[in-house]
């Protein structure tokens, strides 16, 4: 099979890796006040690049900054956008092969009218590109994300009486975004998002139509929403969506095969590939892979970032040539199913743990594809 030039690859990840040490205690030390934002940087400089340099030696295409400059995987960014305030959580119960983990994700309240005031992930971009000679992915959390958590409730009135203007809003701070960021040199970006994982999730389905919204509607106006976002983008650059269902301390939030998003999905959606959760039996079976059209790519997400046993690599096959009954072999990639640190606090997994995982995926992806 002829070897892919542009992204997605046949192996691939999310982006995130396991912080460091030396990382987390100096951002501990940051927050007490000890070093300064510059110092806290340097230290970031020097993880960025070992990361980047054992992506490299992983045998990946595209490497990202391991996401070492957050703490959440998506509150770091919205919250740099005019108009964001970070308030609280929502209580939620995360479940994982340990028990239940209690966790309260930060919710996005969006108070006054939103504003794109300066590039957000420009110079982190510039920093990781300039360190390694693969291609470099940036990843931000989708535009989605400034809605489905808190709803219209978590949306001033007075700055928006009519939704359909947060929405255009919304679109045009990620376009300004993708604008610097594509001028920039950037041509594989990711967009994270849980939303339209949850929407597969009955209990999930239930509270959006509790705060008041139609789970069967929301799939295409999120649809919609991300193609505003990203209808400008630079010719040449490869948008992708990843989907997951939660992911902190190894614990995940829901489950639910995609069959209720996956016309808007796959069809609706204009980006050019999808990451899917698929490691256990939360994410359903293969059959709505039936609604890919050509020209776009899946990256299966078989290998689970969230335990540490590696997949038998002849099952990680099996199911590969499974999920080629719905969508062409050539459309299929391989990657594990979400980042390794979605937040600081990371994945019951070691570092070797984390590299095992990474290896599988390429040694895998060579065997089917002859090509990682």
């Amino acid at each position: 099979m002829a070897q892919r030039a542009v992204p997605p690859f046949r192996a691939d990840h999310v982006g995130s890796f396991l912080r460091p040490p030396e990382l987390l205690e100096a951002r501990d030390r940051r927050h007490r006040g000890e070093i300064s934002a510059a110092q806290l940087r340097a230290v970031e400089d020097r993880a960025i690049r070992e990361i980047v340099r054992l992506q490299e030696d992983w045998g990946l295409q595209a490497v990202t900054d391991g996401e070492y400059r957050r703490t959440y995987f998506h509150v770091d960014f919205l919250e740099q956008l005019e108009g964001v305030e970070v308030r609280g959580g929502i209580s939620a119960k995360f479940h994982g092969a340990r028990g239940d983990v209690d966790f309260a994700p930060p919710v996005m309240h969006v108070t006054r009218k939103l504003r794109h005031v300066k590039p957000i992930q420009l110079e982190d971009f510039k920093f990781l590109k300039s360190v390694t000679k693969r291609l470099p992915k940036v990843t931000i959390p989708s535009p989605t994300m400034l809605h489905f958590r808190g709803g219209r409730a978590a949306i001033s009135r007075e700055a928006y009486p009519d939704l359909e203007q947060f929405y255009d809003d919304v679109a045009r701070c990620y376009r300004d975004e993708i604008r610097a960021l594509g001028e920039a040199g950037c041509s594989y970006l990711q967009l994270d998002d849980t939303n339209l994982a949850y929407l597969c999730d009955p209990k999930m389905r239930a509270g959006a139509r509790q705060r008041g919204d139609d789970p069967n509607e929301l799939p295409r106006h999120y649809a919609r929403l991300i193609n505003a976002a990203i209808r400008e983008r630079p010719k040449g650059m490869t948008v992708c969506v990843h989907l997951c269902r939660g992911n902190f301390q190894s614990a995940w939030a829901a489950e639910g095969g995609y069959e209720p998003v996956a016309e808007a999905l796959f069809n609706e959606l204009a980006v050019d590939g999808y990451f899917l959760e698929y490691d256990d039996a939360r994410s359903g079976d293969f059959s709505p892979l039936r609604c890919v059209p050509k020209g776009k790519m899946v990256v299966l997400g078989l290998v689970t970032s969230k335990v540490a046993a590696l997949e038998p690599k002849e099952v990680l096959k099996e199911r590969i040539l499974e999920a080629a009954r719905y969508v062409a072999l050539e459309q299929l990639c391989l990657s594990p199913q979400c980042g390794f640190s979605s937040t600081v606090h990371g994945n019951q997994l070691s570092a070797a743990e984390q590299a095992a995982k990474i290896r599988l995926v390429v040694e895998t992806a060579r065997e089917v594809w002859g090509d990682a």
